[in-house]
């Protein structure tokens, strides 16, 4: 008798699902077509995402192989198309190349750049802070204390590892104008820190003893 139920049974849930597969036969195929798709999908978005990195940096070595003085204009107008296309790699890359060798050498185009940088451009925390370091630093000699210190908030108001590096960069700029106690405020800043660049508290700390009178 048990085993004429479990018969049954097994026969029911067999009918069971041998109807559900009838009934949704549509939905089912629907769903597998649709699985299918997606995974084109992103197999193509991710072979896209391949060729367009590689395509950047052909064309980024080609640029640089190139280079010469003769080729200034055009390096720079190559170096610009790269850093729009937004690049995490190859956009700052430009930049630096733009700037390493003077190849722009308008402060307010090359500040627009690093914007495109900060701005617009998917970058890992600790490379956007470092662009942003770079940007003040570039524009230290001839900027006015206001704007180097909007520049620099996001990284004195933060716990990068650039931010050693922000506050050294204001302590030398107010140093160097003669106003020693904004300085001095900057240095001691730095020597609180806890996760300050060790080179540079040795330098804030050979300031304060030799210029300073600490």
């Amino acid at each position: 008798m048990d085993e004429d139920l479990s018969i049954i049974n097994a026969n029911t849930r067999n009918e069971k699902i041998k109807n559900f597969f009838v009934n949704n036969k549509n939905k089912i195929i629907s769903g597998i077509i649709i699985l299918i798709l997606i995974t084109a999908g992103v197999f193509s978005y991710d072979k896209y995402l391949f060729n367009k990195k590689k395509d950047i940096s052909d064309s980024y070595n080609s640029i640089i192989i190139d280079y010469s003085e003769k080729t200034k204009e055009k390096t720079a107008s190559n170096l610009i198309e790269i850093i729009n296309k937004k690049d995490p790699t190859y956009s700052p890359l430009s930049l630096y190349f733009i700037i390493d060798n003077n190849i722009i050498i308008e402060q307010s185009k090359i500040n627009s750049l690093f914007d495109v940088l900060i701005k617009d451009t998917s970058l890992e925390s600790e490379i956007k802070n470092l662009i942003i370091y770079k940007k003040a630093l570039f524009n230290a000699d001839n900027m006015q204390e206001g704007d180097l210190l909007e520049i620099l908030k996001p990284l004195i108001n933060s716990k990068s590892v650039w931010q050693s590096h922000a506050l050294y960069l204001l302590a030398e700029y107010f140093y160097a104008k003669d106003q020693k106690q904004k300085s001095k405020e900057f240095y001691n800043q730095i020597v609180n820190l806890e996760n300050a660049n060790q080179e540079i508290i040795t330098q804030v700390q050979k300031r304060l003893k030799r210029d300073l009178g600490e």
